[in-house]
């Protein structure tokens, strides 16, 4: 029965590890390992929370408006016509009634 080559790696890995850090130190690499695992999963778990809770938001209509929908919001709160016109002329028009 012949051996696999991610096997081989795996059994060359080991040979390695014992022979450079001995057999005391095969334990205390696998709790850093296991350590190492635990904080990404942790870090994994919070993640996919605020993705989940990000979604729930948008699922709920709280959803954030475009830039040309802010865009329009804020030329018309400042009295600014905005039919006809580019969006690069709608703000520049808000900077120069702004900055009056």
């Amino acid at each position: 029965m012949a051996l696999d080559p991610l096997e081989l790696i795996i059994i060359g890995v080991i040979l390695v590890v014992i022979f450079l850090w001995g057999p005391q130190k095969i334990p205390e690499i696998a709790r850093a390992i296991g350590r190492a695992r635990k904080e990404f999963d942790q870090a994994s778990k919070e993640l996919s929370g605020t993705f989940a809770a990000s979604g729930a938001l948008a699922a709920e209509g709280q959803t954030s408006k475009s830039g040309d929908e802010l865009l329009i919001e804020t030329a018309r709160k400042l009295g600014i016509p905005t039919t006809g016109k580019t969006r690069e002329q709608i703000s520049d028009e808000i900077v120069k009634k702004s900055s009056n």
